[in-house]
């Protein structure tokens, strides 16, 4: 099922690109599935050109089989070996692009916990003056003002600890 919720996210970011041009990989909510895919790609390329040149030229099974057999021993293995060699660039450049698309997402929620802390922080300045200047209102509505801002408070707090703010 979890695969499938995947899938049905990239269709639902294909379908935003097709209807929005500026949409890019760098405010897509699959960044990092569509990185990995890209280097995984491009990695595969790699494979295939070298697959289909090591060894006896071309892709015919005394081409594929000699390729495998020269990229294993490059690691001192066979046929075998060389099925991993090949698959190396796939996987190191799929694991590239995931680790960059990773990052960028990492600085972007830091960027928006840090907006959100600020925000929070100016929400419960003007709770605690709202407090003060209501302090003979009735009971329900202190009760309101003051839920709100354990409410906040409690979000600060793990607020800071995320963003590594002394409280």
């Amino acid at each position: 099922m979890d695969a499938l919720k995947t899938v049905d996210r990239v269709i639902k970011d294909a379908d935003a690109a097709l209807n929005d041009t500026s949409r890019t990989m760098r405010n897509s909510p699959v960044s990092e599935v569509l990185s990995g895919a890209l280097g995984a790609g491009a990695g595969g390329a790699v494979s295939f050109v070298a697959l289909s040149s090591l060894g006896v030229s071309g892709l015919s099974a005394a081409g594929i089989t000699s390729g495998l057999a020269t990229a294993g021993a490059l690691v001192g293995g066979g046929m075998a070996a060389g099925i991993a060699v090949l698959a190396a660039p796939a996987v190191i450049l799929g694991g590239i692009g995931v680790g960059i698309a990773s990052h960028h997402k990492m600085n972007k929620l830091i960027s928006e916990k840090m907006a959100i802390y600020k925000e929070a922080v100016a929400k419960q300045n003007a709770l605690l003056k709202a407090l003060q200047h209501e302090s003979r209102r009735d009971k329900e509505r202190i009760n309101y003002l003051k839920a709100l801002n354990n409410a906040l408070v409690i979000a600060i707090r793990d607020l800071q600890y995320d963003l590594g703010i002394a409280a």
